[in-house]
């Protein structure tokens, strides 16, 4: 008896150490760490581990071939960096280079097995992958949008819509700018769309538009909007968990993404929009943008609905990758293209990187538009298929329009 009473005590003592340690936080290597001179130190902690390394889209990048729509190209992928063992099985890697203000992404991988970093709490979902964030902000420079500052902040919804055409209800996230819910005044719309496998939360998490939004209407380089983010997979309510299917892993694969559904709702969208908020419910105070997929839709939701957005923005946007017999919304591109302009749009504005896999697709889809004489405004950047040129793309759009 004195000997299980001893027993469960020290279990006792264990369990409560455990959760002190867990409570209070315990011993902890610091994940990553800015360094004076600009490099970063990213460290873990694997006394096990044969090999530990870091990849990130700080990092140099490497060619891989990949293949989209059954076409082969050549895409930039994040390089990678081996760290080095020391005391107590602490992995440590420094970079050997000052590291850009920007925000990243970055993994490990311990022994081929990639993993977030566990020191690090400040985490990304893209799809079904997970990553560690490193925000390198910089007075003066574009990544100091991407941080939170002492400036009023918009609020952040989750809102939900009954949508007639999926037959059931479907979320939105609907950002307010500040002082929204104390003012009488109507505002300007913008609709933000994601990328292939995205959903509602994307741009508010690895794009920090709202961030962005906050400190551009702070510093007044953009009107105060309203600023409504779709899921673009008209065949699902929300983003993963937040809806009835339970678990289920987030894929690309979704059903009813580029085939014409989606733009065929979206007026439900508007509607239920304007109905809901204080709006300027009128062409001239409606934009629209998004990036890849998005890039996608927001063409043809333009070319379908002339009447409906002022201003428009194509991110990397997957053009030319759809099949016109799918659907009406993709046919008769000519003309619809013709009555778009014919309707004197404010804005059509193109972001691409020079090694995107769709940036030919972008530059043949500009080529009609000069041919046309049709006007556009275009930015080229760096870099390929990723998060830190659709940040850029966006800061650069929200201050145009709406003026």
């Amino acid at each position: 008896m004195k000997k299980l009473f001893v027993v469960i005590a020290a279990l006792a003592i264990g369990l409560s150490a455990n959760a002190q340690q867990a409570l209070w936080g315990g011993p902890s290597v610091e994940s990553p760490v800015i360094n004076a001179d600009g490099t970063v130190t990213f460290r873990f902690q694997a006394p096990k581990a044969v090999k530990v390394e870091v990849t990130g889209d700080f990092l140099p990048t490497q060619k891989v071939e990949m293949e989209f729509g059954g076409q082969k190209f050549t895409a930039d992928m994040p390089g990678v960096g081996e760290l080095k063992e020391g005391k107590g099985g602490v992995w440590e890697y420094t970079t050997p280079f000052a590291v850009a203000p920007d925000m990243y992404n970055y993994t490990f991988r311990v022994d081929g097995v990639s993993q977030i970093d566990p020191h690090n709490m400040w985490v990304n979902r893209d799809v079904a992958s997970l990553t560690s964030v490193l925000l390198v902000p910089a007075p003066g420079e574009r990544s100091d949008l991407y941080a939170i500052h002492k400036v009023p902040h918009g609020t952040v919804s989750k809102i939900w819509y009954h949508s007639e055409t999926a037959g059931f209800d479907r979320r939105l996230t609907v950002y307010t700018p500040a002082g929204y819910e104390t003012s009488k005044a109507k505002y300007p719309v913008l609709y933000v769309l994601h990328g292939i496998g995205g959903d509602e939360d994307a741009w508010v998490t690895q794009g920090r538009a709202t961030q962005i939004l906050d400190n551009l209407i702070a510093r007044g380089e953009a009107k105060p909007m309203i600023v409504v983010f779709t899921n673009g997979n008209i065949a699902c309510e929300a983003a993963p968990l937040e809806n009835a299917d339970g678990y289920v892993n987030p894929t690309m694969s979704l059903p009813k993404t580029m085939e014409g559904t989606f733009e065929t709702a979206f007026p439900e969208i508007v509607k239920f929009v304007d109905s809901r908020y204080r709006t300027i419910a009128k062409k001239q105070s409606r934009a629209i943008c998004g990036l890849s997929m998005g890039g996608f839709h927001t063409l043809y939701l333009s070319l379908n609905y002339p009447d409906l957005f002022n201003y428009s923005g194509m991110f990397s946007a997957a053009v030319g990758v759809t099949d016109p017999s799918i659907s009406p919304i993709y046919q008769d591109f000519d003309k619809k293209l013709a009555t778009y302009f014919s309707k004197k749009p404010a804005l059509l504005w193109i972001g691409c990187g020079n090694t995107d896999f769709l940036f030919q697709a972008n530059k043949d889809f500009m080529k009609k538009l000069d041919d046309n004489k049709f006007p556009y405004t275009f930015m080229e950047t760096d870099g390929g298929h990723i998060w830190k040129n659709w940040r850029i793309y966006l800061s650069e759009f929200v201050p145009l329009i709406f003026k």
